[in-house]
């Protein structure tokens, strides 16, 4: 892993590290609504606005670009093997570079419509009017991370179809050996 791969993955770490806090906030939040709930008869109003609007987008946005990065997001990689080098790294850059393209113009949208909710003061019409800004601005936040993430995979993977040299991180490979045992033992 070059220097620019290894600065950005301490952030995706940093993001992955909120996404998990998020998920046990939830987790929390969820228990301790349950039991106001039914011991108490008290639930708490503000629950699943604060769960959908801000934490559920803040799971699944901080960890995308750290699944990129370790190749846990879905490939077809069955005829990769067979695939020269250089042309594989070639066609792996353009689809990177389109990735790229659509992913800057959704974090762009998204960082307009943070600044627009931010600058309108808008906020949810619920009982506590939480402001919409933030959940806009978490999209922002992991979409340009990812957005950064592909960009470097764009230029590593081009550099490497010139030069002939891996010069990026590549997915480990397909599991391919047969189990004949249940539950692969």
């Amino acid at each position: 892993m070059n220097g620019l791969s290894a600065g950005l993955a301490r952030i995706e770490t940093a993001l992955v590290a909120v996404s998990a806090a998020a998920m046990a906030a939830i987790m929390c939040i969820v228990v301790l609504d349950v039991v106001m709930r039914y011991a108490f008869a008290a639930p708490l109003v503000w629950s699943y606005d604060v769960i959908g609007l801000y934490l559920v987008g803040t799971v699944f946005f901080f960890a995308l670009s750290d699944t990129m990065q370790h190749h846990g997001h879905i490939a077809l990689d069955v005829f990769l093997p067979y695939i020269p080098h250089r042309l594989r790294h070639a066609a792996q850059s353009l689809g990177f570079a389109a990735s790229t393209l659509l992913i800057l113009a959704i974090t762009w949208l998204e960082f307009r419509e943070a600044q627009s909710a931010f600058l309108a003061d808008d906020r949810i019409a619920a009982v506590i009017p939480f402001p919409t800004w933030v959940a806009h601005a978490v999209l922002t936040l992991g979409m340009g991370v990812l957005a950064l993430r592909l960009l470097f995979r764009t230029i590593f993977h081009a550099a490497s179809a010139v030069t002939g040299r891996v010069m990026v991180e590549v997915p480990p490979p397909p599991i391919t050996a047969n189990v004949s045992r249940e539950h692969g033992e």
